[in-house]
This record gives structure tokens, C-alpha cells and sequence, in this order.
């Protein structure tokens, strides 16, 4: 698989979108845990820069796909943090 994947026409990071669907996939109710989140947010960090298809494709997966409470509000806080030092 290339390092992209096009859906609607638009780019995103194959590999989050990779992983997010493995995470959710046949594990209790779907839904990404904390745990999950931190996956997510170490495979965003990996390169160290917050790339504008990262961005979008972060913005996908939480719009996209069902996320416990606690993850969603710990990922985006944590992303918060870590994009205002890129």
C-alpha cells in the first residue's frame, strides 16, 4: 500500500488510517480506547512535524470513527500540545 490513501478525492496518511481501523477492528465495542489513542498519537509524532495530511487525516479518524470519551478528549489535548511546538 502507498503512503497515501485517497478517499473523496482528498490525501491521508494510509498508515494512521491503517492503524486506527486495526485498533477498532473485532475489539470490544469498536471504539478507541485511550490506549488506542496513545498508538495513534505515537504514530503521528513519528516523524516529528505535524504535516497538513496528518492534520487532515487526524481530523478523519476522529470524525470517522467512534472514540470512548476519555480517548477523545485525552487525544486532543495531547495533539493540541504537540502541534503548538511544531
Amino acid at each position: 500500500m502507498g503512503y497515501y490513501k485517497t478517499i473523496n478525492g482528498k490525501k491521508y496518511d494510509a498508515e494512521l488510517l491503517e492503524l486506527a481501523d486495526k485498533l477498532t477492528e473485532g475489539a470490544g465495542d469498536g471504539r478507541l480506547s485511550k490506549e488506542d489513542a496513545g498508538q495513534l498519537f505515537d504514530a503521528v509524532k513519528d516523524g516529528n512535524s505535524y504535516t497538513d495530511i496528518e492534520k487532515d487525516t487526524v481530523a478523519y479518524v476522529r470524525d470517522n470513527y467512534k472514540w470512548t470519551d476519555a480517548a477523545d478528549e485525552w487525544f486532543r489535548t495531547e495533539i493540541r500540545k504537540w502541534a503548538a511546538s511544531k
